[in-house]
């Protein structure tokens, strides 16, 4: 026997039941995608997850993540909360979680095997799991080159200090330096296994220019593993000079400098003899006016003119009292005049 349709609900029903709920439409129903393309980034300490954002088209609301972790160790899944990790990444609206993003001291073991995974929420829709690949932060983080590397010339020898490029516990790793240098002019050459921060580059030949680049190894200490690290930008230094090379220096500069004051001495005592009578012309010093007459020229209604009128008279002959002695004398030849004995010297004024 074929039933009867259920009855239709009365219309005032109908109506109430409009008031209390919106219905949705029929796209808000589609599942929420999955984040996709999880990376995860470990380079030096920093550890970190990304993924590509999830979003409808339906529905302008932000969506927030949420990502958990585990050990290979465990089969249970914890959220990543300040509780635990002290980062929290379980609302986010970026699409990152910096686990080491407080202190790069934090962040998971170094030694443990960990797995990640993400899922997308918005609103009372939640998307399904993503699950970023097994990684273990010694064995697949990206080592970079060594830091603050500082260069101290030496006599034929290249100081080098420097940093790590982070601090790793000594019971469970350490790190190793290579070097690879070569003269400006010539070849490249390798030095290897430094495990001090302190590198010296002995036999190189002074006063020449080297340029070298260094790289980090980490190597674990229970483990016959190890992780080549990026190079580090190239660095030019020249060396010192030895003993014999500044000997051979002081006395080159003392020739020159001697060689340039014989040259500029010799230029000026010729320059000096040719042109003597325009250096005798440009240091002749020029005839200066007499004092009275600048006076009277600075001042023209000064009495300079009878002050030197006056200066210029005549003044009082001296006379100097002379006294003459004569003897007179017969002037005609061959006759000569007997002395007169009336006659005595006279004396008068010249």
């Amino acid at each position: 026997m074929r039933r009867s349709p259920p009855p239709l609900l009365p219309p005032l029903l109908v109506l109430l039941s409009g008031f209390g709920a919106a219905a949705p439409p029929a796209d808000s129903l589609a599942p929420l995608p999955a984040p996709r393309n999880l990376k995860v980034h470990l380079y030096n300490a920093q550890q970190a997850l990304s993924w590509e954002p999830v979003s409808l088209d339906s529905d302008p609301r932000p969506v927030v993540y949420q990502v958990q972790y585990k050990y290979s160790t465990s089969s249970n899944w914890y959220d990543v909360n300040k509780e635990d990790s002290k980062v929290d990444c379980t609302n986010l609206t970026r699409t990152e979680c910096d686990f080491t993003a407080n202190s790069l001291s934090e962040g998971f073991p170094w030694r443990f095997n960990i797995s990640l995974r993400v899922r997308a929420k918005l609103g009372g829709l939640v998307s399904a799991w993503a699950t970023a690949p097994w990684f273990e932060h010694y064995r697949n983080a990206t080592i970079g080159p060594p830091e603050n590397i500082r260069v101290t010339p030496k006599e034929g020898s290249l100081i080098i200090k420097l940093s790590a490029p982070f601090d790793v516990p000594a019971s469970e790793a350490s790190f190793v330096y290579h070097v690879y240098y070569w003269e400006k002019a010539g070849g490249k050459q390798v030095t290897c296994c430094f495990r001090s921060n302190f590198i010296t580059l002995n036999d190189l030949k002074p006063l020449r220019v080297y340029c070298f680049q260094v790289k980090a190894e980490l190597c674990l200490t229970k483990e016959n593993i190890s992780r080549p690290g990026l190079l580090s930008n190239i660095s030019c230094s020249e060396t010192a000079a030895d003993a014999s090379v500044k000997l051979q220096q002081d006395i080159l500069a003392v020739v020159t400098t001697f060689s340039v004051l014989l040259v500029v001495v010799g230029s000026c005592l010729f320059l000096v003899l040719k042109y003597r009578g325009l250096v005798k012309h440009w240091f002749h010093s020029p005839p200066s006016i007499p004092s009275q007459i600048e006076e009277y020229l600075k001042d023209p209604d000064q009495p300079i003119l009878d002050a030197l009128d006056k200066d210029s008279s005549p003044k009082d002959d001296a006379w100097d009292s002379v006294s003459i002695v004569t003897f007179p004398e017969n002037e005609q030849e061959g006759c000569p005049q007997s002395a007169d004995p009336s006659h005595q010297p006279t004396e008068g004024i010249l």
